[in-house]
């Protein structure tokens, strides 16, 4: 019987790729993002066992629309990669003064968009997990080395203890909560038009590999942490970065 797994960030880069895969191997998939039009475009690019939802997960109203489209979709579900994020920090209004007001301002962004989105995606959906469940979170490279913003870094760094949190709670149902921490991802919208050839130059210059990650590289870590044959592995923080940052 196939499995259903939601998706958040799922139109694009790392969360399409993660869908992709999973699709691949037989599972329905749930798109969850902002963009309509996007989302449907992802779930035609990967077929039939695609369905999406259009919603705002920083909010409690966009969790109960994913939670109301997978219980008639599929009525419960197996897989949840919190994929949806990013760095907003330097996009606050421009009639913001620089000091306290703008950094308030890109610390409450941020922790609503890496923290929150997170967070509402599971806990809403949460009722409707299955015995032997994945949870997927997504992290950062930055939530151990920093990120120079301060509050990007600290919003992905939350999603270590939650990991271990989830794990504890629901691990006795065989469900099992980890993290994937990638370093520099290409072929996503994060960087936007800010990545210059020089930056793009030192990341790959780090890592061990001599190469920029991609989103196939997270996505079949992912695969693999969702699959039943990752049963034992829970409560991790898993680095994918080539080699830029060591383990711990």
């Amino acid at each position: 019987m196939a499995r259903t797994a939601v998706v958040s960030g799922g139109g694009t880069g790392i969360g399409l790729a993660v869908a992709e895969r999973l699709a691949a191997q037989g599972d329905d998939v749930i798109l969850v993002g902002r963009r309509e039009d996007v989302l449907a475009g992802a779930a035609e690019r990967i077929g039939e066992r695609a369905s999406f939802c259009a919603a705002d997960l920083e909010t409690v109203e966009g969790a109960h629309d994913v939670l109301q489209h997978a219980s008639e979709r599929a009525g419960r579900i197996d897989v949840i990669a919190a994929v949806a994020g990013g760095n907003v920090a330097a996009k606050a209004p421009e009639d913001l003064p620089k000091g306290l007001e703008r950094t308030s301002w890109s610390w409450t962004a941020n922790l609503r968009l890496n923290v929150m989105t997170a967070v509402h995606l599971v806990e809403g959906l949460k009722p409707i997990l299955n015995d032997g469940g994945r949870i997927l979170l997504f992290s950062s490279i930055a939530a151990f080395r920093g990120s120079g913003s301060g509050s990007y870094g600290a919003s992905k760094a939350a999603m270590h203890p939650y990991a271990v949190d989830l794990s504890a709670e629901l691990g006795a149902r065989g469900i099992t909560a980890n993290v994937i921490a990638p370093g520099y991802i290409e072929d996503t919208e994060f960087f936007g038009t800010a990545m210059t050839e020089q930056r793009r130059t030192m990341l790959i210059g780090q890592t061990h590999n001599q190469r920029p990650g991609r989103p196939d590289d997270v996505a079949a870590l992912a695969a693999w942490l969702a699959s039943p044959e990752a049963g034992h592995v829970t409560a991790q923080i898993i680095q994918a970065n080539g080699g830029a940052l060591a383990g711990r």
